[in-house]
């Protein structure tokens, strides 16, 4: 029985990815529970702006995972040019993703000192 390094690395991006998926439903639904529950308990909280920074949070770290399976299984599996302008391409979108939301969730870029 061999040891196949693509496989393995396949698999553990699949499973890095589903995890990425996972906290990003996971956290959608929790946001939304949490919403209704603030709702109906007569909170008068800003409820929409709550839920948009829970979601966006979650969104994150999702984005992160999803990343780092794109990573493992394009260096892993097949290391062809093509795969490997795929993987640019997606990470390039991803993270401009990433900054956008965080610039939305937070008000400032990451590399800004955060205005007092």
């Amino acid at each position: 029985m061999s040891i196949d390094l693509s496989e393995i690395g396949s698999l553990t991006g699949h499973i890095i990815e589903g995890i990425g998926i996972f906290v990003i439903v996971t956290g959608f639904l929790i946001a939304a529970l949490v919403e209704l529950k603030q709702y109906f308990s007569g909170s008068d909280d800003d409820l929409q702006n709550d839920f948009r920074r829970r979601i966006k949070r979650n969104m994150l770290l999702g984005l992160d995972f999803l990343v780092a399976g794109d990573i493992i299984r394009t260096v892993t599996v097949e290391p062809s040019l093509e795969s490997i302008a795929s993987l640019g391409l997606l990470v390039l979108v991803r993270t401009v993703l990433v900054y956008t939301i965080h610039l939305e969730l937070e008000g400032h870029w990451p590399w800004q000192h955060r205005s007092r």
